[in-house]
Protein backbone atom coordinates (compact mmCIF):
# COMPACT_ATOMS: atom_id res chain seq x y z
CA UNK A 1 0.00 0.00 0.00
CA UNK A 2 1.43 3.41 -0.94
CA UNK A 3 0.56 6.93 0.23
CA UNK A 4 0.13 9.69 -2.34
CA UNK A 5 0.40 12.54 0.18
CA UNK A 6 1.24 13.40 3.79
CA UNK A 7 -2.49 13.53 4.51
CA UNK A 8 -3.01 10.03 3.13
CA UNK A 9 -0.22 8.67 5.30
CA UNK A 10 -1.67 10.33 8.37
CA UNK A 11 -5.06 8.76 7.68
CA UNK A 12 -3.55 5.32 7.19
CA UNK A 13 -0.67 5.40 9.70
CA UNK A 14 -2.51 3.32 12.28
CA UNK A 15 -2.89 0.41 9.87
CA UNK A 16 0.74 -0.57 9.65
CA UNK A 17 4.39 0.34 9.91
CA UNK A 18 5.58 3.45 8.08
CA UNK A 19 9.08 3.38 6.62
CA UNK A 20 11.08 6.20 5.08
CA UNK A 21 9.93 9.49 3.59
CA UNK A 22 6.24 10.21 3.07
CA UNK A 23 6.12 10.02 -0.74
CA UNK A 24 5.96 6.46 -2.06
CA UNK A 25 5.93 5.04 1.47
CA UNK A 26 5.11 1.36 1.75
CA UNK A 27 2.84 0.59 4.68
CA UNK A 28 2.53 -3.07 5.62
CA UNK A 29 -0.34 -4.04 7.85
CA UNK A 30 0.69 -6.37 10.66
CA UNK A 31 -1.95 -8.80 9.36
CA UNK A 32 -0.85 -8.96 5.74
CA UNK A 33 2.91 -9.37 5.60
CA UNK A 34 3.85 -11.08 2.32
CA UNK A 35 5.96 -14.17 1.95
CA UNK A 36 9.52 -13.82 0.76
CA UNK A 37 8.54 -14.11 -2.91
CA UNK A 38 6.00 -11.27 -2.61
CA UNK A 39 2.95 -13.45 -3.22
CA UNK A 40 0.29 -14.55 -0.78
CA UNK A 41 -1.43 -17.91 -0.90
CA UNK A 42 -5.24 -17.79 -1.06
CA UNK A 43 -8.01 -20.32 -0.56
CA UNK A 44 -9.88 -19.31 -3.74
CA UNK A 45 -8.44 -22.29 -5.64
CA UNK A 46 -8.52 -20.60 -9.03
CA UNK A 47 -8.24 -23.07 -11.91
CA UNK A 48 -5.02 -22.82 -13.91
CA UNK A 49 -5.80 -25.51 -16.48
CA UNK A 50 -6.95 -24.55 -20.02
CA UNK A 51 -10.55 -23.25 -19.93
CA UNK A 52 -12.86 -21.96 -22.64
CA UNK A 53 -13.78 -18.96 -20.49
CA UNK A 54 -11.81 -17.11 -17.86
CA UNK A 55 -14.94 -15.37 -16.59
CA UNK A 56 -18.72 -15.77 -16.97
CA UNK A 57 -21.41 -13.35 -15.76
CA UNK A 58 -25.12 -13.94 -15.26
CA UNK A 59 -27.31 -10.85 -15.35
CA UNK A 60 -29.55 -8.49 -17.31
CA UNK A 61 -28.42 -6.19 -20.10
CA UNK A 62 -29.85 -2.67 -20.17
CA UNK A 63 -29.45 0.42 -22.30
CA UNK A 64 -28.75 3.68 -20.48
CA UNK A 65 -29.82 7.03 -21.89
CA UNK A 66 -27.32 9.75 -20.98
CA UNK A 67 -28.04 13.46 -21.68
CA UNK A 68 -24.67 14.45 -20.20
CA UNK A 69 -24.84 17.27 -17.67
CA UNK A 70 -28.33 18.31 -18.82
CA UNK A 71 -31.24 17.21 -16.59
CA UNK A 72 -33.71 15.01 -18.45
CA UNK A 73 -36.50 17.57 -18.14
CA UNK A 74 -34.42 19.91 -20.33
CA UNK A 75 -32.67 17.34 -22.53
CA UNK A 76 -32.90 17.34 -26.33
CA UNK A 77 -30.37 14.61 -27.14
CA UNK A 78 -28.71 11.74 -25.30
CA UNK A 79 -26.07 9.06 -25.77
CA UNK A 80 -26.97 5.37 -25.53
CA UNK A 81 -24.75 3.16 -23.38
CA UNK A 82 -25.12 -0.62 -23.10
CA UNK A 83 -24.68 -1.73 -19.54
CA UNK A 84 -25.60 -4.06 -16.70
CA UNK A 85 -23.74 -4.47 -13.40
CA UNK A 86 -22.83 -8.07 -14.14
CA UNK A 87 -22.13 -7.54 -17.85
CA UNK A 88 -19.87 -4.55 -17.19
CA UNK A 89 -17.33 -6.72 -15.38
CA UNK A 90 -17.23 -9.22 -18.27
CA UNK A 91 -16.89 -6.42 -20.83
CA UNK A 92 -14.07 -4.77 -18.87
CA UNK A 93 -12.15 -8.01 -18.49
CA UNK A 94 -12.44 -8.71 -22.21
CA UNK A 95 -11.95 -5.26 -23.73
CA UNK A 96 -9.22 -3.91 -21.44
CA UNK A 97 -7.51 -7.00 -20.06
CA UNK A 98 -7.87 -9.44 -22.95
CA UNK A 99 -9.51 -12.28 -21.03
CA UNK A 100 -12.05 -14.71 -22.50
CA UNK A 101 -15.40 -13.76 -20.99
CA UNK A 102 -19.08 -14.56 -21.42
CA UNK A 103 -22.51 -13.30 -20.38
CA UNK A 104 -25.62 -15.41 -19.81
CA UNK A 105 -28.55 -13.07 -20.26
CA UNK A 106 -31.92 -12.34 -21.89
CA UNK A 107 -32.13 -10.97 -25.42
CA UNK A 108 -35.14 -9.57 -27.27
CA UNK A 109 -35.63 -9.79 -31.02
CA UNK A 110 -36.23 -6.12 -31.88
CA UNK A 111 -34.26 -2.98 -32.74
CA UNK A 112 -33.00 -2.18 -29.24
CA UNK A 113 -31.92 -5.80 -28.90
CA UNK A 114 -29.92 -5.49 -32.13
CA UNK A 115 -28.21 -2.37 -30.79
CA UNK A 116 -27.30 -4.16 -27.56
CA UNK A 117 -26.01 -7.22 -29.40
CA UNK A 118 -23.70 -5.03 -31.51
CA UNK A 119 -22.19 -3.42 -28.42
CA UNK A 120 -21.66 -6.81 -26.78
CA UNK A 121 -19.83 -8.01 -29.90
CA UNK A 122 -17.63 -4.89 -29.84
CA UNK A 123 -16.35 -5.73 -26.37
CA UNK A 124 -15.53 -9.32 -27.35
CA UNK A 125 -17.83 -10.91 -24.76
CA UNK A 126 -19.31 -14.29 -25.75
CA UNK A 127 -23.10 -14.16 -25.30
CA UNK A 128 -25.36 -16.99 -24.14
CA UNK A 129 -28.81 -15.62 -24.93
CA UNK A 130 -32.25 -16.72 -23.83
CA UNK A 131 -34.36 -15.28 -26.64
CA UNK A 132 -37.67 -13.44 -26.32
CA UNK A 133 -39.92 -12.11 -29.10
CA UNK A 134 -41.14 -8.52 -28.85
CA UNK A 135 -44.89 -8.11 -29.52
CA UNK A 136 -44.41 -4.71 -31.15
CA UNK A 137 -46.27 -2.90 -28.38
CA UNK A 138 -45.54 -3.94 -24.80
CA UNK A 139 -42.45 -6.10 -25.00
CA UNK A 140 -40.76 -7.94 -23.45
CA UNK A 141 -38.17 -5.18 -23.39
CA UNK A 142 -34.52 -4.48 -22.80
CA UNK A 143 -34.77 -2.23 -19.74
CA UNK A 144 -34.04 1.49 -19.97
CA UNK A 145 -31.96 3.36 -17.39
CA UNK A 146 -32.09 7.16 -17.38
CA UNK A 147 -29.06 8.84 -15.85
CA UNK A 148 -27.65 12.33 -16.18
CA UNK A 149 -24.11 13.05 -15.02
CA UNK A 150 -24.81 16.00 -12.73
CA UNK A 151 -22.24 18.74 -12.41
CA UNK A 152 -20.45 20.39 -9.50
CA UNK A 153 -22.84 20.72 -6.56
CA UNK A 154 -25.64 19.03 -8.56
CA UNK A 155 -25.63 15.27 -8.05
CA UNK A 156 -26.38 12.74 -10.84
CA UNK A 157 -29.99 11.52 -11.00
CA UNK A 158 -30.86 7.92 -11.93
CA UNK A 159 -34.29 6.38 -12.61
CA UNK A 160 -35.53 3.35 -14.52
CA UNK A 161 -38.13 1.85 -16.80
CA UNK A 162 -37.93 -1.88 -16.17
CA UNK A 163 -41.55 -2.65 -17.02
CA UNK A 164 -41.98 -6.03 -18.72
CA UNK A 165 -38.21 -6.50 -18.72
CA UNK A 166 -36.97 -9.64 -20.46
CA UNK A 167 -34.24 -10.11 -17.86
CA UNK A 168 -36.86 -10.37 -15.11
CA UNK A 169 -38.49 -13.27 -16.97
CA UNK A 170 -35.39 -15.45 -16.74
CA UNK A 171 -35.82 -18.54 -14.58
CA UNK A 172 -34.11 -21.81 -13.66
CA UNK A 173 -33.79 -24.09 -16.66
CA UNK A 174 -33.31 -21.28 -19.18
CA UNK A 175 -29.59 -22.00 -19.70
CA UNK A 176 -27.79 -25.22 -20.51
CA UNK A 177 -25.22 -24.95 -17.74
CA UNK A 178 -23.49 -28.29 -18.44
CA UNK A 179 -22.85 -27.11 -22.00
CA UNK A 180 -21.74 -23.61 -20.96
CA UNK A 181 -19.37 -24.94 -18.29
CA UNK A 182 -18.34 -27.94 -20.35
CA UNK A 183 -15.27 -26.26 -21.82
CA UNK A 184 -14.16 -24.94 -18.44
CA UNK A 185 -14.90 -21.64 -16.66
CA UNK A 186 -12.53 -20.17 -14.10
CA UNK A 187 -14.74 -17.52 -12.46
CA UNK A 188 -18.55 -17.10 -12.26
CA UNK A 189 -20.17 -13.80 -11.25
CA UNK A 190 -23.61 -12.34 -10.65
CA UNK A 191 -25.12 -9.48 -8.67
CA UNK A 192 -27.84 -7.96 -6.56
CA UNK A 193 -29.41 -5.88 -9.32
CA UNK A 194 -30.29 -9.03 -11.23
CA UNK A 195 -31.42 -10.74 -8.02
CA UNK A 196 -33.90 -7.91 -7.38
CA UNK A 197 -35.69 -8.14 -10.72
CA UNK A 198 -38.08 -10.99 -9.87
CA UNK A 199 -38.62 -14.06 -7.73
CA UNK A 200 -37.18 -16.29 -10.46
CA UNK A 201 -33.94 -14.41 -11.10
CA UNK A 202 -32.56 -15.16 -7.63
CA UNK A 203 -33.40 -18.84 -8.10
CA UNK A 204 -31.57 -18.76 -11.42
CA UNK A 205 -28.52 -17.20 -9.75
CA UNK A 206 -28.43 -20.05 -7.23
CA UNK A 207 -28.80 -22.60 -10.03
CA UNK A 208 -25.90 -21.00 -11.92
CA UNK A 209 -23.76 -20.91 -8.80
CA UNK A 210 -24.40 -24.58 -8.13
CA UNK A 211 -23.31 -25.41 -11.68
CA UNK A 212 -20.25 -23.17 -11.33
CA UNK A 213 -19.21 -24.87 -8.09
CA UNK A 214 -19.58 -28.28 -9.69
CA UNK A 215 -17.34 -27.09 -12.54
CA UNK A 216 -14.63 -25.84 -10.18
CA UNK A 217 -15.16 -22.10 -10.80
CA UNK A 218 -14.68 -19.37 -8.22
CA UNK A 219 -18.10 -17.84 -7.46
CA UNK A 220 -18.48 -14.12 -6.76
CA UNK A 221 -21.41 -11.79 -6.15
CA UNK A 222 -21.74 -7.99 -6.09
CA UNK A 223 -24.46 -6.98 -3.65
CA UNK A 224 -25.15 -3.71 -5.56
CA UNK A 225 -28.05 -2.86 -3.24
CA UNK A 226 -30.53 -0.56 -5.00
CA UNK A 227 -33.36 0.61 -2.75
CA UNK A 228 -35.55 1.64 -5.71
CA UNK A 229 -35.40 -1.87 -7.17
CA UNK A 230 -35.98 -3.76 -3.92
CA UNK A 231 -38.87 -1.45 -2.93
CA UNK A 232 -40.94 -2.94 -5.76
CA UNK A 233 -40.47 -6.55 -4.61
CA UNK A 234 -40.69 -6.34 -0.82
CA UNK A 235 -38.04 -3.88 0.34
CA UNK A 236 -35.19 -4.59 2.74
CA UNK A 237 -36.87 -7.63 4.28
CA UNK A 238 -37.05 -9.31 0.89
CA UNK A 239 -33.49 -8.25 0.09
CA UNK A 240 -32.22 -9.85 3.30
CA UNK A 241 -34.06 -13.09 2.54
CA UNK A 242 -32.79 -13.34 -1.04
CA UNK A 243 -29.26 -12.04 -0.65
CA UNK A 244 -28.47 -14.05 2.46
CA UNK A 245 -29.41 -17.25 0.60
CA UNK A 246 -27.03 -16.27 -2.18
CA UNK A 247 -24.25 -15.20 0.21
CA UNK A 248 -24.19 -18.72 1.59
CA UNK A 249 -23.10 -20.04 -1.82
CA UNK A 250 -20.24 -17.72 -2.79
CA UNK A 251 -16.48 -17.45 -2.43
CA UNK A 252 -16.06 -13.70 -3.07
CA UNK A 253 -18.27 -10.73 -2.18
CA UNK A 254 -18.21 -7.17 -3.49
CA UNK A 255 -20.10 -4.49 -1.59
CA UNK A 256 -19.78 -1.36 0.51
CA UNK A 257 -21.10 -0.71 4.01
CA UNK A 258 -24.60 0.13 2.78
CA UNK A 259 -24.69 -3.07 0.72
CA UNK A 260 -23.64 -5.20 3.67
CA UNK A 261 -26.07 -3.59 6.09
CA UNK A 262 -29.14 -3.10 3.91
CA UNK A 263 -28.53 -6.05 1.63
CA UNK A 264 -27.48 -8.66 4.18
CA UNK A 265 -28.85 -7.13 7.38
CA UNK A 266 -25.43 -7.01 9.04
CA UNK A 267 -25.32 -4.64 12.00
CA UNK A 268 -22.89 -1.76 11.66
CA UNK A 269 -22.51 2.02 11.93
CA UNK A 270 -25.69 3.96 11.30
CA UNK A 271 -26.10 4.89 7.64
CA UNK A 272 -27.25 8.50 7.25
CA UNK A 273 -27.14 10.18 3.87
CA UNK A 274 -27.24 13.58 5.55
CA UNK A 275 -24.15 12.95 7.66
CA UNK A 276 -20.54 13.68 6.70
CA UNK A 277 -19.14 11.08 4.39
CA UNK A 278 -18.52 7.54 5.55
CA UNK A 279 -16.77 4.93 3.39
CA UNK A 280 -20.09 4.58 1.55
CA UNK A 281 -19.06 7.24 -0.91
CA UNK A 282 -21.71 9.78 0.02
CA UNK A 283 -21.79 13.56 -0.09
CA UNK A 284 -19.87 15.05 2.82
CA UNK A 285 -22.23 17.98 3.38
CA UNK A 286 -19.55 20.43 2.30
CA UNK A 287 -17.66 20.10 5.57
CA UNK A 288 -14.60 18.64 3.87
CA UNK A 289 -14.09 16.07 6.61
CA UNK A 290 -12.52 12.85 5.35
CA UNK A 291 -13.64 9.42 6.51
CA UNK A 292 -11.76 7.15 4.14
CA UNK A 293 -10.69 5.22 7.22
CA UNK A 294 -11.09 1.52 6.32
CA UNK A 295 -11.14 0.20 9.87
CA UNK A 296 -14.92 0.36 10.32
CA UNK A 297 -15.39 -1.48 7.04
CA UNK A 298 -12.98 -4.25 8.06
CA UNK A 299 -14.84 -4.61 11.36
CA UNK A 300 -18.08 -5.01 9.41
CA UNK A 301 -16.42 -7.63 7.19
CA UNK A 302 -15.51 -9.65 10.27
CA UNK A 303 -19.22 -9.77 11.15
CA UNK A 304 -20.06 -10.87 7.61
CA UNK A 305 -17.61 -13.76 7.51
CA UNK A 306 -18.63 -14.85 11.00
CA UNK A 307 -22.12 -15.43 9.59
CA UNK A 308 -20.91 -16.67 6.19
CA UNK A 309 -17.65 -18.57 6.76
CA UNK A 310 -17.72 -19.73 3.12
CA UNK A 311 -16.72 -16.20 2.02
CA UNK A 312 -12.99 -15.90 1.47
CA UNK A 313 -12.80 -12.45 -0.18
CA UNK A 314 -14.60 -9.15 0.40
CA UNK A 315 -13.70 -5.98 -1.48
CA UNK A 316 -15.08 -2.52 -2.16
CA UNK A 317 -14.22 0.98 -3.27
CA UNK A 318 -14.21 3.92 -0.85
CA UNK A 319 -15.23 7.36 -2.10
CA UNK A 320 -15.33 10.77 -0.54
CA UNK A 321 -17.50 12.96 -2.74
CA UNK A 322 -16.54 16.62 -2.49
CA UNK A 323 -18.63 17.43 -5.55
CA UNK A 324 -20.03 15.50 -8.50
CA UNK A 325 -16.73 15.99 -10.32
CA UNK A 326 -14.26 15.80 -7.43
CA UNK A 327 -13.86 12.57 -5.49
CA UNK A 328 -11.22 11.07 -3.24
CA UNK A 329 -10.87 7.42 -4.25
CA UNK A 330 -9.55 4.34 -2.49
CA UNK A 331 -10.29 0.62 -2.22
CA UNK A 332 -9.96 -2.17 0.32
CA UNK A 333 -9.59 -5.94 0.12
CA UNK A 334 -10.11 -8.58 2.79
CA UNK A 335 -8.73 -11.94 1.69
CA UNK A 336 -8.40 -14.98 3.92
CA UNK A 337 -8.36 -12.77 7.01
CA UNK A 338 -5.69 -10.44 5.66
CA UNK A 339 -6.33 -6.74 5.05
CA UNK A 340 -5.14 -4.65 2.11
CA UNK A 341 -5.72 -0.94 1.52
CA UNK A 342 -5.04 1.01 -1.68
CA UNK A 343 -3.63 4.51 -2.01
CA UNK A 344 -5.99 7.48 -1.80
CA UNK A 345 -6.17 9.55 -4.95
CA UNK A 346 -8.16 12.64 -5.88
CA UNK A 347 -10.16 12.14 -9.07
CA UNK A 348 -11.58 14.62 -11.56
CA UNK A 349 -14.70 12.67 -12.47
CA UNK A 350 -16.31 12.83 -15.91
CA UNK A 351 -18.91 10.07 -15.37
CA UNK A 352 -18.96 8.16 -12.09
CA UNK A 353 -21.17 5.28 -13.27
CA UNK A 354 -19.23 2.05 -13.78
CA UNK A 355 -16.31 2.80 -11.48
CA UNK A 356 -17.22 0.04 -9.04
CA UNK A 357 -17.56 -2.55 -11.79
CA UNK A 358 -14.23 -1.35 -13.17
CA UNK A 359 -12.66 -1.96 -9.77
CA UNK A 360 -14.10 -5.47 -9.59
CA UNK A 361 -12.76 -6.28 -13.06
CA UNK A 362 -9.24 -5.09 -12.30
CA UNK A 363 -9.10 -6.98 -9.02
CA UNK A 364 -10.42 -10.19 -10.60
CA UNK A 365 -7.95 -9.83 -13.48
CA UNK A 366 -5.09 -9.61 -11.03
CA UNK A 367 -6.19 -12.70 -9.14
CA UNK A 368 -6.86 -14.70 -12.32
CA UNK A 369 -3.39 -13.89 -13.64
CA UNK A 370 -1.55 -14.84 -10.45
CA UNK A 371 -0.78 -11.35 -9.14
CA UNK A 372 -0.40 -10.84 -5.40
CA UNK A 373 -3.46 -9.61 -3.49
CA UNK A 374 -1.87 -6.18 -3.03
CA UNK A 375 -1.08 -5.83 -6.73
CA UNK A 376 -4.54 -7.12 -7.66
CA UNK A 377 -6.13 -4.50 -5.42
CA UNK A 378 -4.08 -1.75 -7.03
CA UNK A 379 -5.10 -2.93 -10.51
CA UNK A 380 -8.76 -2.73 -9.49
CA UNK A 381 -8.26 0.67 -7.88
CA UNK A 382 -6.49 2.00 -10.97
CA UNK A 383 -8.96 0.60 -13.50
CA UNK A 384 -11.98 1.87 -11.56
CA UNK A 385 -10.40 5.32 -11.37
CA UNK A 386 -9.77 5.38 -15.11
CA UNK A 387 -13.36 4.44 -15.92
CA UNK A 388 -14.58 7.61 -14.19
CA UNK A 389 -12.73 9.60 -16.87
CA UNK A 390 -14.79 8.15 -19.77
CA UNK A 391 -18.45 8.42 -20.78
CA UNK A 392 -20.47 5.26 -20.43
CA UNK A 393 -20.41 2.29 -18.09
CA UNK A 394 -17.64 0.11 -19.50
CA UNK A 395 -13.95 0.60 -20.03
CA UNK A 396 -12.10 2.55 -22.68
CA UNK A 397 -8.76 1.95 -20.95
CA UNK A 398 -5.82 -0.08 -22.19
CA UNK A 399 -4.14 -2.58 -19.92
CA UNK A 400 -0.87 -0.64 -20.15
CA UNK A 401 -2.62 2.47 -18.82
CA UNK A 402 -4.03 0.52 -15.90
CA UNK A 403 -0.61 -0.97 -15.10
CA UNK A 404 1.00 2.47 -15.24
CA UNK A 405 -1.51 4.07 -12.88
CA UNK A 406 -1.38 1.08 -10.52
CA UNK A 407 2.37 1.58 -10.28
CA UNK A 408 2.01 5.28 -9.54
CA UNK A 409 1.96 6.77 -13.06
CA UNK A 410 1.24 10.47 -13.58
CA UNK A 411 -1.22 12.34 -15.84
CA UNK A 412 1.48 14.05 -17.90
CA UNK A 413 1.02 14.16 -21.66
CA UNK A 414 2.27 10.98 -23.36
CA UNK A 415 4.43 12.05 -26.34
Amino acid sequence: MFCDSRTDCAKLRNFGVVDGAWRGVRIISPTNRPFANGSIMTSLNIRNDPCALDFLSLGALVHRLDPGIIPFRKARTFDVHVSGGEYNVAANLSDCFGLRTGIATAMVNYGIGELVQARVRETGVTPFYKWFEHDGVRGPNIATVYSDRGQGVRAPVVFYNRANEAGALLKPGDFDWPKIFGGGVRWFHSGGIFAALSATTSDLILEGMQAAKAAGAVVSFDLNYRAKLWSTVGGEARAHQVLRRIAGSIDALFGNEEDLQKGLGIEGPKIDTASPLSPLGRWDGGEGRSNLDPDSFFQLIERVVAQFPNIKLVATTLREVHSTNRHDWAAVLWLDGKRFVSPIRSLDVYDRIGGGDGFSAGLIYGLLTGRSPEESLRLGWAHGALITTYPGDVTMAKREEVDALAKGGSSRVQR
